[in-house]
């Protein structure tokens, strides 16, 4: 079987390495050529830089087939995370994108019955119901199977599937990266990839990385245009000074900033099965998995998770399936149904109802509440934390939060609130960031 597989990133990578090791050939193009020294701006992937946390499946998916990339990635800087409070117990992988695919791209390079190509993929050929194969810059290039990684920004499938769930979250985030200096102790850290404190009207967190590299994010809401000096490198640098929790990690005698300050570009909560809109497989020998099946709010962290778990029930329908590659591609798609689809609905609820409350709302009592608010009535009631954690951990699904549902609405009519964290209001922070970023702007224009 000639596999073409549209994407070299983590799905691509890790389903090529896997299909090739069952005897095949796979061609994996992208039009990125990979890293160029110890930098690399990656092509098309906006997320890049930003902060990741790998969890725990997406070492339990590298132990079972690819063991050499875990023990490359940790010989590359990468550190094991341990749940907190239980020591041994992993967690996941404290890792920048950047160290991640470089690794896992060297291990692909490294695989015989792998070959990467560097192109821009036209379209999807196909005759009489049945992919052929795909046009590379207006070369055709032969495949029994097509499958589209492609990633969040790819339109190479969008025509021939039904149309997407979702839409943009409404949340947007500026982040930069931070490498300790020699002898600088850590920072606190209050989750198993660091930190993460909620305020109202925004939230900010620390994600631990590779060689002592970390990074700090500021997230709120898109339409609120009050905060959006944090764009701006004065405006954002001030930010993090005004909150204790990232300067905490990231004080002039702590760390030193290796990135400029990132946007995020536009946020989407998408859910695209394998359908088309007449309900049928359009092409017999097209799959598409990882973010061109679902993408959530990246402040989660679920999405490499997301997509790693669908690479490894598609390696296992492909051995299961054989040839028959239609049966293979509905069994996958009622496979994410189940076990992919309620992280995006999970999101939904959660990303729209956390933008309501950062407009001044209160909590509303008179529907389900999304799962970020039971996760903090975990504060009220630690027994909680028995159903919460798992679910955290994406261990269990988000319906498992229908066990304490009850209980967090008791919390929440009691009149409890989560308690806001040491720092900035949201006006305080927009007057810190505001008056930072003028000041920038006003003093280069005076130097002009």
């Amino acid at each position: 079987m000639r596999t073409v597989i549209v994407g070299a990133g983590p799905t691509g990578l890790y389903t090529a390495i896997a299909v090739a090791r069952r005897g095949h050939d796979v061609v994996v193009i992208d039009r990125d050529s990979g890293p160029d020294g110890e930098w690399w701006d990656r092509k098309g992937v906006m997320q890049f830089h930003h902060p990741h946390f790998f969890r725990r499946q997406v070492a339990d998916a590298l132990l079972a087939e690819m063991p050499e990339v875990w023990h490359g990635l940790l010989a590359a800087g990468a550190q094991a995370a341990a749940v907190p409070d239980q020591p041994g117990v992993l967690a996941g992988l404290h890792c920048r994108r950047l160290t991640f695919e470089r690794v896992l791209r060297s291990a692909a390079q490294a695989q015989p019955g792998v070959t990467l190509r560097t192109g821009h993929v036209d379209e999807v050929s196909g005759r009489r119901g049945r992919a052929t194969g795909v046009r590379v810059d207006g070369h055709q290039v032969d495949a029994d199977l097509v499958i589209d990684a492609g990633g969040r920004s790819g339109r190479l499938t969008r025509a021939l599937r039904a149309p997407a769930e979702g839409g943009e979250c409404g949340i947007s985030y500026v982040s930069r990266q931070y490498q300790l200096l020699p002898g600088a102790p850590y920072g606190p850290v209050n989750m198993p990839f660091g930190v993460m404190v909620t305020y109202p009207g925004y939230l900010a967190a620390v994600f631990l990385h590779d060689n002592r590299i970390v990074s700090t994010l500021i997230a709120r809401a898109s339409a609120d245009r009050q905060l959006a000096a944090l764009r701006a490198p004065a405006g954002f640098d001030a930010a993090t000074r005004a909150i204790p929790a990232l300067a905490a990690w990231t004080g002039p005698r702590q760390a030193r900033p290796i990135t400029p300050v990132l946007p995020g570009g536009r946020l989407y909560n998408s859910y695209r099965g394998q359908r088309n809109g007449a309900g049928r497989v359009a092409l017999d020998g097209l799959i598409c998995a990882g973010d061109t099946v679902c993408t959530t709010n990246p402040a989660a962290g679920r999405g490499v998770t997301t997509s790693l778990l669908q690479a490894q029930r598609l390696i296992g329908l492909l051995d299961e399936h054989g040839g028959d590659f239609t049966s293979c591609t509905l069994a996958f798609d009622r496979w994410c149904t189940e076990h992919i689809r309620p992280w995006f609905d999970d999101h939904v609820h959660w990303d729209t109802d956390l933008i309501r409350r950062w407009s001044g709302h209160d909590v509303d009592l008179t529907r389900p509440l999304p799962s970020d608010l039971i996760v903090a009535a975990a504060q009220a009631d630690p027994q909680m934390l028995t159903v919460v954690g798992p679910y955290l951990a994406m261990l269990t699904p988000p319906s498992s939060l229908g066990a304490v549902q009850a209980r967090a609405q008791e919390i929440y009519a009691s009149g409890w609130r989560p308690p806001t964290p040491p720092g900035p209001s949201r006006e305080e922070l927009a007057a810190i960031a505001t008056a930072a970023a003028s000041a920038r702007t006003a003093g280069t224009q005076h130097a002009a």
